[in-house]
């Protein structure tokens, strides 16, 4: 089953796509993650990426792209199940997944207010190595302020600021409805609010994907 988890930042898709990733076994690409990582470390795509994400803009296609395709060059996922957290970011790059023949099983859309995720992504951190998240008052890590597996000390992004978090939103409405309506044409599109419970949106989205599979 290959799947894309899409939604506004701050809406939960990553914390899905985690719990899908376990509880169904399958690899999941966070594009985030990774060019947050390739930042940090300089490497690959990271210089490119920076000057964007820093003003909360999206990354442009190619870059997108040579993520995706880094990703499915490993020969586990080139024809195995996976998720696409967060990826298509735009309607070019969702035509572009349908020329490399990808079939998309289904489309998970977490929806929630932009003021509901302003209040929610103050308590946003995360992991400096790993790339898991945590919110200091919904998703708590055991150990205060310390990642559950890596013991890294959480972080604030620095796309989490006010500020920019508003910039990312803005870009994310102005494309994220022509995907929305391409994938919705194909029938592919389930929609999640993203206010639930955290276990409870698993949960109902397993039984939903198991009658699909």
């Amino acid at each position: 089953m290959k799947l894309i988890m899409l939604g506004p930042p701050g809406a939960g898709k990553g914390t899905q796509a985690a719990r899908l990733r376990d509880a169904l076994n399958i690899p999941s690409l966070s594009t985030g993650h990774i060019l947050r990582t390739a930042i940090k470390e300089g490497l690959g795509v990271g210089p490119e990426a920076k000057s964007y994400m820093d003003a909360g803009k999206l990354v442009p296609d190619e870059i997108i792209i040579r993520v995706l395709k880094d990703f499915l060059d490993k020969g586990e996922n080139k024809k195995n199940d996976y998720i696409l957290d967060g990826m298509p970011r735009t309607l070019s790059q969702a035509k572009i997944l349908e020329e490399m023949g990808i079939e998309v099983d289904a489309v998970i859309s977490m929806e929630m207010s932009d003021q509901a995720i302003e209040d929610r992504m103050k308590w946003r951190r995360e992991c400096p190595k790993c790339g898991a998240a945590y919110n200091l008052k919904t998703l708590r890590p055991k150990v205060e302020g310390l990642c559950d597996d890596c013991k890294e000390k959480l972080v604030i992004r620095d796309d989490d600021k006010p500020e920019t978090i508003r910039t990312r939103l803005a870009a994310y409405h102005k494309v994220a409805e022509p995907i929305l309506k391409f994938y919705k044409d194909k029938g592919k599109v389930i929609s999640v609010d993203g206010s639930m419970d955290i276990e409870e949106s698993t949960a109902m989205l397993i039984k939903i994907l198991e009658r699909l599979d």
